[in-house]
This record gives C-alpha cells, structure tokens and sequence, in this order.
C-alpha cells in the first residue's frame, strides 16, 4: 500500500494499491465520522460499514468502494475539517485527492463505462463546445434553453450524457473577451497595480456580465485589467479522472499565467473553483517553479479587493450612491470555503451597508459532475436544500460566487442570483450593459 497524492508516482493509477488505500482511509474515516454531514460520500460508507458487525472496511467490495467514490463532488470540505490531513497528522489523509486518485485508475484501468467517457471528452472541451455555443447562440440556447424533461433535452441527454433535467446556462452571443478587446481603452493611473483577468468559462462563454461588471469596478479602484489567453482550467478532465487530458492543460495555461504573471501582473479569478484548481492542483500536476509561482499570485476576484482595502498603502472606493440592498443573501460556495480566505464576498458586500446572511449548503455541482445523466440522484436533493435555505433567508437579492451553484439556486427557487461583483457594480451607479 502506498500513500500518495502525486499522480507522477509509479503505483499512482496500481489499482490493487488504491484499493488498499481506500481501505486505510475509509478504515480511518468511519472511526472519526467528524464529516457526516458534509457530503453524500461519508454517510453512504457508513452505512455500509455499520451494515458489518465489526464495521470492518476490509470487507467492502470494489463496488462499494467505487459508490463511495462515485458520489464525491469533490467540495473538499472534508480536508479543511478533517484532523489527519497530511498537514496535521502522520496518518496523512487528504480524502479529496484519494478521490481523485480513485477516479483516475478507473479510467486508466477501464473500470468507468465507455458512456460516462464520452460525456467526459464532451464536458471537458470546455472551450470548443463554448465557442460554437457562443457562435451559434440563438440555435444553442433554443437546445440548452428547452424544458428541463422536455423531448429535446431527452435528445440531448442521449446524444451528450448531459442530464435532461437539470437547467443550463444559455450562451452569450459575445464572448467576454470579445467584449474586452472591442470596449474603449480607459486610461487612468493603475495606483493600485494591475491584473490579468482569468475569466473562467462560465463568464467567458456564459454570464459575461460578471466580467464585464468586474472590469469596471476594478478600474473604478484604480486597478488596471487584461485578459489571460490561457483557456479552460481543465476542471472538468480532473474531476473525471483524465490526469493526462489535465495536464496537459494545466501545463499549457501555466506557461502563459507565468509570462503574465512576470509581466507585473496579479491573477484574479472571479470563480472558486477554478482559482482552486489553479492555487492547488496546478502546482501538483506541473513540474517546475512555475507552477508555484502561478499558485502564489492567484486570487479570488472579492478577496483581491479586499485586500486592497485592507493594505495602508492603497485604498478601495466606498463611495457608493447606487443602488444598495439592506438584505442580501450571499451563498458561500465550497471551493471558497475550502481555500480558507474567509469569505470576501460577503465583506465585499457589507462595505455598502447591506446585512448579508450567510447560506453555506453545498449545491453539489464538483465542476460540471452535477450535469450527468444518472447523477440527478445525489445532486437535485443537494440543491432542493440549498434552495429551501435561501428562500428561507429571506434576502432582497440572492449573490453567489460560483455560477454552477446559482443556476442550481435558479433552478431550483426560480429566483435572479448575482454576483458579488455586480452587486458592487450596481452600489458604484455602474449601469449593466
């Protein structure tokens, strides 16, 4: 048996080690229970082991093994509040990242079925399908934008693997850098430094109202904003176990963040998950200082403000004469939370004046997991929670970081969710294009 988490080791994909690793760690896990309530993943195996008199996790099969694995949304919430991770004990449990190596010598040893394949390939060319979504867009959107169980996504479903039944994000007809590269050059003094913007996907492709607000607050603080020719973080291909397909990803984008990066320039992410995956999975799948260095300069869009606001030698606009909510109701993704910078979207926020009550129920999305066909089971009952927790909030506006997680609060609630950045937008009087 070995412990590792680095996909470059010889028995990392021995499917024979990762099972007597999950052995060990689901041995360890069962006798701490400390994240029953976190996820679908600990209270399955528990009620498996309790099934044995011993409660002797020897004793499950690769099948009961692979459900455990099969239901992780890879919040990684469970390594921020588990007591053994390879930080704090010698037991060396990082739960998360045996998931991902689980996942990974599925694929490697053929174990996952050639169906959840295909859907893998098409849900990590994130890029491509963005593209021509974006350039067919009022075909697209008629597609993604039919009922939810209607005989078109059905269609779609079995064509794709993408659940009939969940709601999709429509495209935007322009791409955010598209937008970038036609608006008017401002010009202004960058007294508070400049960023490249990584604007991730969905904002990319999808919501680019969140870029487009986003630019316009940091120039409003003095921050001067480019745009990353990186593409996709690769999310998709690490979550499905293709640590070939990430890679090679990974390496690519870290070549460019690094050049941009020694170009005097910070990295902002306006989306969690992906300045996760660049902050912590980047520097473990790439070789090399710059990966590291590409980690250290990468922030969370709310968090790079705040800081701005914090420091003696910069300052943050708190003028703010636009419209601002006495209530909001910001929901704190995961892969926020497990980063453990606080929540700088919610202080962002509470800047203007607002009360901002703090709804922390994970929406089950684990990059685009959420959006399978077959995974409706485990992920609609995550979100119906989320939902029914911020409709009890009772907020005059709903704001989440993570857009996987507000189109599940729309789907689920019917109600509009923005970003903490727009809502700054709108506090400053910038109008939405």
């Amino acid at each position: 048996m070995t412990t590792t988490y680095d996909p470059r080791d010889p028995v990392y994909l021995d499917e024979a080690d990762v099972r007597d690793e999950l052995t060990r760690v689901y041995d360890i896990c069962q006798g701490c229970r400390r994240c029953t309530s976190l996820c679908t993943s600990f209270p399955t195996l528990f009620e498996m082991l309790d099934g044995f008199d011993d409660r002797d996790a020897g004793r499950l099969t690769p099948a009961d093994q692979d459900h455990v694995v099969d239901v992780c949304v890879q919040c990684t919430l469970c390594h921020a509040n588990c007591p053994y991770t390879p930080e704090a004990h010698e037991w060396n449990v990082d739960f998360p990242r045996l998931m991902l190596r689980a996942r990974a010598m599925q694929h490697a040893n053929g174990i996952t079925s050639m169906r959840h394949g295909a859907t893998s390939r098409l849900l990590g060319r994130t890029d491509l399908i963005g593209s021509l979504g974006s350039a067919t867009a009022p075909v697209a959107n008629r597609i993604v934008g039919a009922r939810p169980g209607s005989a078109t996504r059905k269609v779609l479903q079995k064509v794709t693997g993408v659940s009939s039944v969940r709601l999709l994000a429509p495209y935007a007809k322009q791409r955010f850098s598209t937008w970038f590269a036609k608006r008017p050059t401002v010009g202004f003094a960058d007294r508070n430094g400049r960023v490249t913007v990584f604007p991730t996907c969905h904002v990319e492709y999808h919501d680019t109202a969140i870029g487009q607000d986003l630019v316009k607050v940091y120039e409003r603080n003095g921050i001067g904003c480019g745009v990353t020719a990186a593409g996709c973080c690769g999310t998709p291909w690490l979550h499905a176990g293709r640590i070939a397909e990430f890679a090679k990803i990974a390496q690519k984008n870290v070549a460019t963040l690094a050049d941009e990066v020694r170009a005097g320039t910070d990295i902002v992410v306006p989306q969690p998950a992906c300045s996760s995956v660049i902050k912590n999975d980047y520097p473990v799948h790439v070789s090399g200082p710059d990966a590291q260095l590409v980690a250290s300069r990468t922030f969370d869009a709310a968090a790079y403000l705040m800081d701005i606001h914090a420091r003696t030698d910069t300052s943050l606009d708190t003028d703010f004469r636009g419209d601002t909510p006495s209530a909001i109701t910001y929901h704190a993704p995961c892969h926020l939370r497990s980063q453990d910078i606080g929540l700088p979207g919610r202080d962002l926020m509470t800047l203007t004046g607002a009360t901002v009550t703090v709804v922390r129920q994970c929406s089950g999305g684990d990059g685009r997991w959420a959006l399978r066909a077959g995974n409706e089971d485990v992920a609609v009952p995550m979100a119906d929670i989320l939902g029914e927790q911020v409709v009890a909030a009772g907020g005059d506006v709903v704001v989440g970081d993570c857009s996987l997680s507000n189109t599940a609060i729309v789907e689920v609630t019917g109600l509009e969710v923005r970003h903490p950045l727009q809502v700054m937008a709108r506090a400053y009087g910038i109008a939405e294009e």
